[in-house]
C-alpha cells in the first residue's frame, strides 16, 4: 500500500508536539511490514522556536524505512505554515490512500483537496481542537479571526474524507456535530515503546539535580497550565517535602518570560530548575528519573506526555479538562485535579511525594496501559485495518 501522511510539521522539529510523534510512529511500523510510506510536511526546523524553516533540510529524506518529503513554507502565521509545494509533491507520488493529522493547516486543505480532485481516500485526525481550542474564543481578535476564516476549509477537509479516527470517545462527540457517527472511529494514541530503550543520560549530573524531583514537560504557554504549577510549588514549598525539586522542561511558546518572572518573584528559584529547550534524550532521562508528572493543563485532547511517563512506570498529576480523563484515570494510572486549582494541585503534589506505595500502584497501571494499548504498533495495525477497509470496499 502506498500511504500519504500529513502534518505541519515532522523531523527533525521534534518539539512540534504530539502530532509529529504520531506521524513518525505511524511511518515507522507501516514501513517495518513492508508500506511505502511517504510523510508531506514543510522544512520546519524548531531552532528553538516555531518559526525557523530550514532550505537546507533534505528535501527527501529516508529515515526508518519511510520517506520524509519537505517543501519550504513561505508563509507563516502562529502554526499555520503555508507550503504550496507539497500539492506538486503529492499529485506526482499519487499515493492509494491519505491521512492527514491536525485538520486546522494547510497541510491538511491540500490533502483534501489532491483527495477530492484524484479521487484518492482521504482519513483524517485532528488532535488540535475543532472546537475547543481555546484560541477559538480568547481574547486575541486577529487569532479569533483567522479560526473563524478556517472554517469553510474545515468543513470541506470533513467533508471530503472518506474516514475520520478520533482517539477517545470526547473527540468523537465533538466530531459528531460535523458529521455522521459512522464514519468515526476511535483508535486511541500510542507511543513508541522502542525509543525507551536506547541509553539514557543521567539527567541529574547533567543538570546538577542533587534531590528527587517531580517533573513538568511541554510548552512553555498558559494552556499548559505552568503558571497553575508555579503557584502550587509555592504553597508547598514552606511545607516538608524531602528537599523535592520541580524540574520544568520545555520550549517558550510565548510564556517563558512571564513563567521566569513568577519564579523569582515568589522566591522558588532554589526548589525550580528550568531546561529550556530539551533535546529528545534529555526528556526522556527526565522521565525515567522524576517521580511523577505534574501536567496541570487547561485543555488537552489526547495528551501523549502521560503516556510516554507510563513507559517509565511514572504516574501523572493532571487535570479534569477536555480529553484529559479519556485518555489517563483518576485513581488507576494518575490523579486529576479540577482545573484552575493550584490549592487542589498542590495537596495532590505533596501527597504523591510522599506515597510511594501510591506511586508505585498508579505507576504498574499505567505502564500496563502503554504495553497493551496505547502503543504505536497497537494504533498503526488499527489503522492499517482501516485503510485497508477503505481500500477493499472501493
Amino acid at each position: 500500500m502506498k500511504i500519504a501522511l500529513v502534518c505541519p510539521a515532522s523531523l527533525p522539529a521534534t518539539q512540534f508536539g504530539g502530532i509529529l510523534f504520531l506521524c513518525v510512529d505511524i511511518a515507522r511500523e507501516a514501513a517495518k511490514i513492508g508500506h511505502e510510506v511517504t510523510i508531506y510536511t514543510t522544512d520546519l526546523d524548531f531552532a528553538n522556536n516555531a518559526n525557523t524553516f530550514n532550505k537546507n533540510l533534505p528535501r527527501l529524506e529516508l529515515h526508518s524505512g519511510f520517506k520524509i518529503n519537505r517543501t519550504h513554507a513561505w508563509l507563516s502565521f502562529k502554526l499555520f505554515f503555508v507550503n504550496p509545494g507539497m500539492y506538486f509533491q503529492m499529485k506526482k507520488d499519487k499515493p492509494d490512500i491519505i491521512h492527514t493529522v491536525g485538520i486546522r493547516s494547510f497541510q491538511s486543505l491540500v490533502a483534501a483537496i489532491i483527495s477530492k480532485k484524484y479521487k484518492i481516500p482521504l482519513v483524517i485526525s485532528d488532535q488540535g481542537g475543532l472546537t475547543t481550542h481555546p484560541d477559538i474564543d480568547g481574547t486575541n481578535i486577529i487569532g479569533k479571526l483567522a479560526y473563524r476564516i478556517q472554517e469553510p476549509f474545515v468543513k470541506f477537509i470533513i467533508k471530503q474524507s472518506t474516514k475520520i479516527s478520533v482517539p477517545n470517545q470526547y473527540e468523537k462527540d465533538i466530531f459528531s456535530n460535523f458529521s455522521s457517527s459512522d464514519k468515526i472511529t476511535v483508535i486511541e494514541n500510542g507511543i513508541n515503546l522502542d525509543q525507551y530503550s536506547i541509553q539514557l543520560p543521567d539527567l541529574k549530573s547533567k543538570y546538577k539535580i542533587d534531590s528527587d524531583f517531580v517533573l513538568f514537560v511541554g510548552r512553555f504557554a498558559k494552556v499548559k497550565g505552568v503558571d497553575i504549577l508555579v503557584n502550587a510549588w509555592k504553597k508547598i514549598s514552606g511545607v516538608d517535602h524531602n528537599n523535592t525539586k520541580l524540574v520544568i522542561m520545555g520550549v517558550d511558546f510565548g510564556f517563558e518570560s512571564e513563567m521566569m518572572g513568577m519564579i523569582k518573584d515568589l522566591g522558588l528559584k532554589d526548589s525550580t530548575i528550568v531546561i529550556k529547550n530539551p533535546p529528545r534524550e534529555d526528556v526522556l532521562g527526565a522521565y525515567s528519573q522524576c517521580l511523577f508528572l505534574a501536567l496541570p493543563s487547561r485543555w488537552e485532547l489526547s495528551p501523549l506526555t502521560p503516556l510516554e511517563g507510563f513507559a517509565f512506570r511514572k504516574p501523572t498529576i493532571s487535570t479534569t479538562a477536555h480529553g484529559i480523563p479519556h485518555t489517563i484515570k483518576n485513581d488507576e494510572n494518575s490523579i486529576l485535579v479540577e482545573s484552575e486549582n493550584s490549592d487542589r494541585l498542590a495537596d495532590a503534589i505533596l501527597d504523591l511525594i510522599r506515597d510511594k506505595n501510591k506511586r508505585s500502584r498508579l505507576g504498574d497501571s499505567g505502564f500496563k496501559l502503554v504495553q497493551e494499548i496505547c502503543n504505536s504498533k497497537a494504533m498503526t495495525q488499527k489503522i492499517l485495518k482501516v485503510y485497508e477497509k477503505i481500500i477493499a470496499d472501493g
